[in-house]
């Protein structure tokens, strides 16, 4: 079972490279990479993922564009060269690692094609561990690193090209490994996912520099595990940074208040109280400019869901109109926006663009909710 990889001083325990630490089956390597028009004009993701105790390698593409959205999904037998990174014609290029990378979906019968650069802004950053429980079993045990960039390139949908051109389409990518749920469900009791707690996570671009905020929150209004920093944009870009860089600081999210669209649970402004290392305070206030249903990457989809077996290679696509959508719906729950991004602090109000996530199942009483999927009141 060797590989390439096993050539280099890279082992954390005494096998080759290729055979995982832990035997959870939802042992998982995940890229993940967003790209936003400074407008709201369109809205890409990719998302590529290796599951080797499930044997499956499958990559995603999706484009919010117009009024509809257009997914590309890509399935196969995990190679057993971890470095090999493509599924059927999606590849994914670490051109220069931490710096630049590439992501290009040739000519397929789905009509979705690709050909889009990331650069980086700034350095990719270690978040906080995340573990999460039901009760005795673990559920969660990831690690994530986040960095922001830009994009350019093409994206061709429905018969149509969208250009990204680099000073107009602003990126955040993450790259996270551990333990976490991914292929068909297991036997046994179903997992409870943390008895309905809800997620929201906020990257955005300033001009000098970037700012994250995330937390869960449970049923009721409790805040845990909040994350947060602001990252100075530096030329030249370093691959890396760290709380020891000068421009580093910690914040935390703690409180927030959201509007929601009636008869929904999209979130169409929101502000976030930040509350920063030394103990000063701000206001990151965000307003929807374009929704993207992460179900197009694989999120929660009951068919291209992330690990599920499809056999030795396979494609396929989804496609749907905004307006045709059950604003109910199970599947289209969890959210990207992105959004016009507003600081508010001592020295006055800066303007930015960012992404806001929001996953948001459950009788969560803080925002009127009282069941798994009941909407906002009008």
């Amino acid at each position: 079972m060797l590989s390439p990889l096993d050539d280099f001083p890279v082992h954390q325990v005494p096998k080759p490279i290729t055979t995982p630490a832990s035997t959870d089956r939802h042992a998982y390597g995940r890229y993940w990479f967003g790209a936003l028009d400074r407008q709201g004009r369109h809205h890409v993701e990719m998302a590529f993922g290796r599951y080797p105790n499930l044997g499956v390698t499958d990559a995603h593409l999706s484009i919010s564009v117009g009024d509809e959205q257009h997914s590309f999904h890509a399935s196969r037998e995990a190679p057993i060269d971890p470095t090999d990174l493509t599924v059927g014609p999606f590849r994914l290029d670490i051109v220069r690692p931490m710096l630049e990378l590439r992501v290009t979906v040739d000519d397929n019968d789905t009509g979705i094609t690709a050909d889009l650069t990331w650069r980086a802004r700034t350095g990719a950053l270690e978040e906080d561990h995340t573990v999460m429980t039901d009760g005795p079993r673990v559920i969660v045990d990831m690690l994530r690193f986040l960095q922001f960039g830009t994009w350019e390139g093409t994206v061709t949908a429905g018969g149509v090209t969208t250009t990204l051109l680099r000073d107009e389409t602003v990126g955040v990518r993450d790259r996270s490994w551990g333990i976490r749920p991914v292929g068909e469900p297991a036997g046994g009791r179903p997992v409870s996912m943390g008895g309905g707690n809800a997620w929201f996570w906020a990257p955005c671009h300033f001009d000098d520099e970037c700012r994250v905020i995330g937390y869960f929150q449970k049923p009721g209004g409790q805040i845990w595990r909040p994350d947060g920093h602001i990252v100075p944009v530096l030329d030249p870009v370093p691959p890396t940074i760290d709380a020891t860089h000068p421009g580093v600081v910690r914040i935390d999210p703690i409180g927030q208040r959201f509007d929601f669209t009636p008869g929904s649970r999209f979130i169409h402004h929101a502000e976030f109280d930040v509350r920063a290392a030394d103990g000063s305070q701000s206001v990151l206030e965000l307003d929807s400019l374009r929704r993207f249903d992460m179900v197009g990457i694989g999120y929660t989809s009951p068919e291209w869901g992330h690990g599920r077996w499809h056999g030795e290679l396979a494609t396929g696509s989804d496609h749907w109109r905004f307006a045709d959508l059950d604003p109910l719906d199970p599947f289209h729950q969890h959210l990207h926006h992105i959004v016009r991004a507003r600081i508010h602090d001592d020295a006055g109000t800066h303007e930015g663009v960012g992404l806001f996530e929001q996953i948001l199942y459950g009788p969560h009483s803080q925002f009127g909710f009282s069941e798994l999927l009941d909407g906002a009141r009008g």
